[in-house]
């Protein structure tokens, strides 16, 4: 497996695939890997075909971070990382630094960014303004330096997927978007480098996000219609204060392809929520 920090190199490396007619499938990640990534590595490996690459990049991304936010402490850990992908059978890490990546940034020489106007409103949008514009424009510098012929990204970031495809398609990116399913631990909670953050107490709690997507599922199944999305809210939200360390950002129903708020919610409807636990943020969505 290649180890690849510099920009010109994998640019370099890419266009040399490019011209042989090898398929590249890439799994942007931050690092910090778990259960839920390694699924991610295997279903590159299953698109990108025995023959194929599989390019995993491994970059904690700054500009998807606010001030207030938890970049310094962000979970690392280069070796652990580097092995789980060897294990995984990956051909290339991608680990660039912040120079290579955003060059002049800390000076004020780095000015262009990737904006998405209109899926990146709600939710995330709104609760972390600044976030999207970072994703969007590390994924676009991602795309230009890697030009992957699929991108693997995990269904724990609904809209970040959503956001990802209408870029792609607005901007011609080549490629495609392979969106692979939420992975958790046994008793439900989506797997993320930030559940290391939680502490035993605080993990226990966790499991409140999942215990509401499937009290939501109860309570749609069980009626056989669907129920106005704010009296719904309103008995799941009340579920999750029960657990003292729990604080609602947002419980948001959507239709899954358009992100429209739903006013009603049935089958189908789609779910996501954000809660912090203690100081921890953690999201999570599913299909009602």
């Amino acid at each position: 497996m290649r180890i690849v920090a510099s920009l010109n190199a994998m640019q370099r490396l890419a266009l040399r695939w490019k011209r042989a007619g090898t398929r590249v499938a890439l799994v942007p990640t931050m690092g910090y890997l778990h259960e839920g990534h390694a699924s991610l590595i295997r279903r590159a490996r299953r698109e990108a075909g025995p023959r194929g690459k599989v390019v995993v990049s491994l970059y904690v991304n700054p500009t998807q971070f606010a001030p207030t936010e938890d970049l310094s402490r962000y979970p690392r850990d280069f070796l652990r990382d580097r092995a789980l992908c060897r294990r995984m059978g990956a051909d290339a890490l991608f680990f660039p630094s912040d120079a290579e990546m955003y060059p002049g940034r800390d000076q004020g020489r780095y000015s262009t960014y990737v904006v998405e106007e209109a899926l990146t409103r709600p939710m995330e949008g709104a609760s972390r303004p600044t976030h999207f514009r970072g994703v969007t424009t590390v994924v676009a510098k991602l795309f230009n330096l890697i030009l992957p012929d699929i991108s693997i990204f995990g269904a724990k970031d609904w809209q970040q997927a959503a956001v990802l495809r209408r870029m792609a398609a607005d901007l011609n990116f080549h490629g495609r978007i392979v969106v692979s399913p939420t992975i958790r631990e046994r008793d439900g909670l989506a797997m993320s480098s930030r559940n290391a953050y939680l502490t035993p107490a605080q993990r226990k709690q966790a499991i409140c996000l999942w215990n509401a997507i499937r009290e939501a599922r109860r309570i749609i199944r069980s009626r056989g219609r669907s129920v106005p999305c704010s009296s719904l809210v309103r008995t799941l939200s009340r579920g999750i204060e029960l657990n003292p360390e729990a604080k609602i950002d947002y419980l948001a129903f959507f239709d899954p392809e358009t992100l429209v708020p739903a006013t009603r919610v049935g089958v189908g409807t789609h779910f996501a929520l954000a809660v912090r636990v203690g100081t921890t943020r953690l999201i999570d969505n599913a299909r009602i």
